[in-house]
């Protein structure tokens, strides 16, 4: 699937993770059930927080500033599916 807007964030390390995550999002909006979409919100949680321990961050760079709030929305996704989950 192509994503209508390619990532202006410059760094290696979010560029990699940003392939898993995309991935991982296609698939979660491809699950049919809460149980599937569960699990791999759990691998998406889990390589968002890769992001959110980065060794390099730096607060005062854009890139990084930008960075974070996606691997935090991403991060916030994947619980809200996860606690989805647990409700029904």
């Amino acid at each position: 699937m192509r994503h209508e807007q390619d990532s202006k964030i410059t760094c290696s390390i979010f560029k990699k993770q940003e392939v898993a995550i995309r991935a991982i999002t296609d698939k979660i909006n491809a699950a049919k059930g809460i149980e599937e979409k569960a699990v791999l919100a759990s691998e998406l949680g889990k390589e968002a927080e890769a992001l959110l321990s980065c060794l390099d961050y730096n607060g005062e760079e854009l890139d990084c500033q930008n960075c974070d709030f996606i691997a935090n929305m991403q991060k916030e996704t994947a619980d809200l599916i996860i606690k989805a989950k647990k409700l029904a």
